[in-house]
């Protein structure tokens, strides 16, 4: 077993009660790379950035080689989430714009409206931390 950790991923002590403490990341063994997608997504809209990541980063190292470009792009969406939900708007930029540079053009395990979300959703944090930069008067 794992260390505990909050939703957001961050560590929790070994003590820390039962309703601070996120689900373990779900394993992707044995799942096709369509049911891994299918698991961040869902993982997602549970609240849990951090396991939609974990889930995605489990997927690029362990796929094969030819996969591993969106697989890691995905796997850096997942951390510009998680980065987001934590307030960290300059590390989602970062993040998100690293995945947006590397997805391919038609990734194999996500449909082309998936792929169209996950591009939508990297613009939208990339604009967020613009946003926020011209709002505390930072040049970018």
């Amino acid at each position: 077993m794992s260390r505990p950790r909050d939703r957001l991923g961050r560590p929790l002590p070994g003590d820390a009660p039962e309703a601070d403490r996120a689900p373990e990341v779900p394993s992707i063994e044995g799942l096709t790379d369509s049911q891994v997608w299918e698991l961040a997504l869902t993982c997602l809209e549970q609240g849990l950035p951090f396991h939609a990541h974990e889930v995605c980063e489990e997927r690029w190292r362990t796929c094969p080689p030819e996969d591993r470009p969106t697989w890691r792009a995905l796997a850096q969406w997942g951390a510009a989430e998680v980065h987001a939900a934590r307030g960290n708007d300059e590390g989602a930029r970062r993040l998100a714009e690293r995945a947006l540079a590397g997805l391919p053009a038609d990734p194999t395990p996500m449909t082309a409206s998936s792929v169209q979300q996950v591009r939508e959703r990297c613009r939208s944090l990339i604009s967020a931390a613009r946003r926020t930069d011209e709002g505390a008067g930072r040049p970018r």
